[in-house]
């Protein structure tokens, strides 16, 4: 990134190993508290900025809009829940998906997204 602002730093510090993807939206509301009048504008040209710096990459879930995680994470799938649309990390793979291809075929890559409730949207408070 060309400047470090308050806002951009905000932004960068929600990107956290534990952290989930979130979506410019979610990225913009966090980021706010830290650094209030963060412009949607501002969130898109730092996410742009972060993927190009290889600090982020892009989440894509089906038939949703793209979310933004710390990169480096390693091999990994997607929760979303059906509720709140927030998305989750599911650690771990099932593996062995080769098997499933039809004869003579190569899989060289797969995602696997679960689609449910979210443990806040199951049991509401």
């Amino acid at each position: 990134m060309d400047r470090s602002t308050r806002q951009r730093e905000a932004i960068r510090g929600l990107f956290t190993p534990e952290g989930r993807p979130l979506s410019p939206k979610e990225i913009q509301e966090k980021a706010d508290t830290d650094a209030p009048g963060v412009s949607l504008a501002t969130v898109y040209r730092t996410i742009k900025a972060l993927e190009e710096l290889g600090e982020i990459v892009k989440v894509e879930l089906p038939g949703d809009a793209a979310r933004y995680e710390l990169a480096g994470k390693g091999h990994h799938h997607h929760f979303q829940c059906r509720s709140c649309g927030k998305a989750f990390e599911i650690h771990g793979c099932p593996g062995g998906l080769a098997a499933l291809a039809p004869d003579g075929f190569k899989v060289d890559s797969h995602e696997i997204t679960l689609f449910g409730l979210c443990a806040k949207c199951n049991h509401p408070a």
